[in-house]
């Protein structure tokens, strides 16, 4: 045999007993440093591809990942609290129903308004002139059924001139209720106490029917959402009172359930509930969030059987 096959065979033994005391050594200092020995070096021909695989330990229960997602993905707050949020009943793009120039919008975005203050005022003259000529038609067209009338008692005038000068009044009546709607959609009354969300046009512009001039939304009457296990639903009811904390203000302030969804979510087992605040405070906005708690422990879930 010549030096250099020696050579070799004396690596290759060498190469053996070396990972061996490693892998060795490492499995009687604990299960990490077995594996860190494993992976430092490449197994000999015959020798298992991998590291044996370790028995988990038997306090770990199965799936513990899984479940530890599970739990943080829940609703829930560990003490039972629900996460909520604060809407505006509603919310309403004002727009004009005739074609006329903005003469006035006195609100801008975030002002407050209260019902019945005037949100936007059209310049209506042409539509105001227009008036007048159809008052003064229909009141020509009343006096000549009144003539008609007592030519009619006298046998002066047939019966279709009659008819003629009543028909004649009623479209003039008409006209007059038709431009009296029309001046009167000339100005914009707040329909609710509320802000002006965005404003969305300015004074001297012209406004076209249905496109949005301001978008209002009503801060007298906020309510809380909020998404709630199905379970809850054997004891969870309409006017059940509990408690929201806001954020954003730091304040709690009580309320009740007012409406619940009509219909769980089969995959996440969960259903919509919608409460009302007790009463009104200035001070919340819509879009604000926070946590409530429902008044009372909930029910513990019958065992399965």
């Amino acid at each position: 045999m010549n030096r250099w096959c020696r050579a070799g065979l004396r690596g290759a033994a060498l190469l053996v007993v070396t990972y061996g005391c490693a892998v060795g050594g490492a499995f009687a200092a604990g299960p990490a440093a077995a594996g860190a020995a494993a992976s430092a070096g490449r197994a000999p021909s015959g020798a298992p591809a991998t590291a044996p695989q370790l028995a988990p330990h038997a306090g770990s229960p199965p799936n513990a990942p899984a479940a530890a997602a599970v739990s943080a993905a829940a609703h829930t707050d560990d003490d039972g609290r629900i996460r909520i949020q604060l809407v505006a009943r509603d919310q309403v793009d004002i727009s004009s129903e005739i074609s006329a120039k903005i003469a006035s919008m006195p609100f801008r975005d975030g002002d407050a308004f209260r019902a019945g203050q005037m949100l936007v005022s059209l310049d209506c003259s042409l539509y105001a002139a227009q008036l007048h000529k159809a008052q003064a038609e229909a009141d020509a067209a009343a006096q000549l059924k009144r003539v008609d009338d007592r030519l009619s008692q006298l046998h002066s005038i047939g019966e279709i001139d009659v008819q003629q000068a009543e028909g004649r009044a009623k479209a003039s009546a008409a006209e007059v209720a038709y431009m009296q709607a029309t001046v009167r959609k000339c100005g914009i009354a707040a329909p609710f106490d509320g802000r002006v969300v965005k404003r969305s046009a300015s004074a001297q512009q012209f406004a076209e029917p249905g496109k949005p001039l301001l978008t209002i939304v009503d801060t007298g009457h906020l309510e809380l959402k909020m998404i709630v296990p199905s379970k809850w639903l054997a004891w969870l009811k309409p006017g059940h009172p509990l408690t929201v904390t806001v954020d954003e203000v730091g304040k709690s302030y009580p309320a009740t359930v007012a409406r619940i969804g009509a219909r769980v979510d089969p995959v996440t087992q969960t259903v919509d509930v919608t409460a009302a605040l007790s009463g009104h405070a200035p001070e919340l906005l819509p879009g604000m969030s926070g946590w409530a708690r429902f008044a009372g422990a909930a029910p513990a879930a019958p065992a399965a059987r």
